[in-house]
């Protein structure tokens, strides 16, 4: 792809729209916009701009597809997969200032906000209402909920609850031509037409930018229960996994760490948490609901079940405190793994029952191209986080053995009956890999959709679709 590079008569006509304190060609704010949360990436845009409203929005697009400039919609910038990485320069058009909960209707069990809302500071609002909203990924407390829609993230509430396409009703969508629309109804049921906002969720910023949100809610459940649960196998701790879902008992989550990512969270914060010699992994197994007697007995049979695979003495966490520190570890794994090693995040998915399979793969094929893996993830929707770690491996092993292995491992999970990515997107680093999962009519039908919203490519480009050889 070609595209013009931006001069000072453009810069011009960008001022005009959003006004010169919300145009950025700084050094330091350039280097901001021009990485996330993926490996050691860097694509350096030539203007960072930040916009207030959809009509904005829709004149910066407009003024893109004149001048055949390349624009990327960005969030918080905590991507997994380079999807908001400006890969051929041009625009990045910022979120930020699109902050505002519009409305929480209490009547409906619905809300309006903004897409550069924080996903923690509104379920910390909803929650004062005793209202829920589930979609909770680990970087909850700083990522954007436009950006958790654009990579439908999910979470660790993912297992009971659904991820984020499960809870939008409506989005309003500037189209990459500048038409403003929104995508469907404030409807709990809608079999009018087309899904299209289904079909923007996931869309990774390449189809719309999305400036507005209409949720769903439910009710907040005023209990939980957590275990901690240790085993000496790994893949005695998956096998465990679709055994408790056989029993009938649906916990509010359920998420694996291997020994490795644990002793690496427990350098990184300060949770401590009881691993003997011999434990290889650990499970977290959360209930929830209105009842404690329910939620007891629920523990209860979910105990009985454990044991059958030869786990150690199950912890429970009984203050709120302990229930923190837990999810505070949980939650810090991504980041406890960088500050060991540069490292690849692979965001693999298999049906749960399939986990074993897939964590004994994994391991033997990082035996075969020499690198070591540390695996965590949200093991109730078989969604296994694999982090390939450098360390002191070398860099020609790094950049040519390491990307050999990965697709042996996406291949695995494809035969499994499972996909590339659960809930991280495919953006930048995943997209070489689509051939596993897609054919050449499926790649073509995308392709399709992708050429009739956006017909000049001028919106996040790059992304998802593979590289010609």
């Amino acid at each position: 792809m070609e595209f013009q590079k931006i001069n000072s008569v453009h810069l011009e006509e960008l001022r005009s729209i959003v006004g010169d304190s919300y145009v950025f060609t700084s050094k330091e704010v350039l280097d901001i916009n021009a990485h996330d949360y993926t490996e050691d990436l860097r694509f350096y845009p030539e203007v960072v701009l930040k916009p207030r409203t959809a009509n904005e929005i829709s004149a910066i697009l407009k003024f893109c597809n004149t001048q055949n400039i390349p624009a990327t919609p960005r969030g918080a910038g905590t991507g997994l997969s380079g999807g908001a990485l400006p890969v051929f320069g041009g625009i990045v058009i910022s979120m930020e200032r699109f902050n505002t909960i519009i409305q929480i209707d209490e009547r409906n069990l619905q809300a309006t906000v903004e897409p550069g809302v924080i996903n923690q500071v509104f379920q910390d609002a909803v929650m004062e209402k005793s209202l829920f909203y589930p979609p909770d990924p680990a970087s909850r407390g700083s990522c954007f909920l436009g950006g958790n829609l654009a990579e439908c993230a999910g979470g660790p509430k993912a297992v009971k609850y659904g991820v984020t396409k499960d809870y939008v009703l409506n989005c309003e969508v500037v189209l990459p031509t500048g038409e403003i629309i929104w995508t469907g109804a404030n409807v709990l049921k809608n079999s009018t037409g087309y899904n299209l906002t289904q079909l923007i969720i996931g869309s990774e910023g390449t189809l719309g930018v999305i400036t507005k949100i209409v949720v769903r809610l439910i009710p907040l459940p005023t209990e939980n229960l957590l275990m901690l649960v240790p085993f000496f196998s790994a893949e005695r701790a998956c096998e465990a996994v679709s055994a408790i879902f056989r029993s009938g008992v649906i916990p509010s989550a359920l998420e694996f760490m291997e020994r490795d990512c644990i002793e690496y969270v427990m350098k990184f914060v300060d949770v401590k948490i009881p691993l003997k010699d011999g434990i290889q992994a650990h499970l977290i197994v959360e209930v929830d609901g209105n009842d404690k007697d329910v939620l007891f007995k629920d523990c209860e049979k979910i105990s009985e079940i454990l044991y059958q695979y030869d786990c150690d003495e199950i912890l429970f966490a009984d203050a709120a405190q302990q229930k923190a520190d837990l999810w505070r570890a949980r939650r810090s794994a991504g980041e406890a793994v960088k500050s060991h090693s540069i490292y690849k995040e692979e965001d693999t998915v298999v049906p749960r029952a399939e986990l074993p399979k897939l964590l004994k793969g994994v391991k033997e094929i990082g035996a075969k191209y020499g690198f070591r893996s540390v695996c965590y993830g949200h093991a109730g929707d078989g969604n296994l986080h694999v982090n390939i770690i450098k360390e002191s491996m070398r860099d020609e092993d790094w950049d040519n053995e390491v990307p050999k292995g990965i697709r042996e491992i996406f291949e695995l999970c494809v035969s499994l009956g499972g996909t590339i990515s659960g809930e991280h997107g495919i953006g930048y680093v995943q997209k070489n890999y689509m051939d596993i999962p897609f054919n050449a009519v499926q790649m073509n039908l995308m392709k399709g959709i992708k050429n009739l919203f956006d017909p000049n490519g001028i919106l996040n480009p790059g992304k998802i679709f593979p590289e010609s050889k």
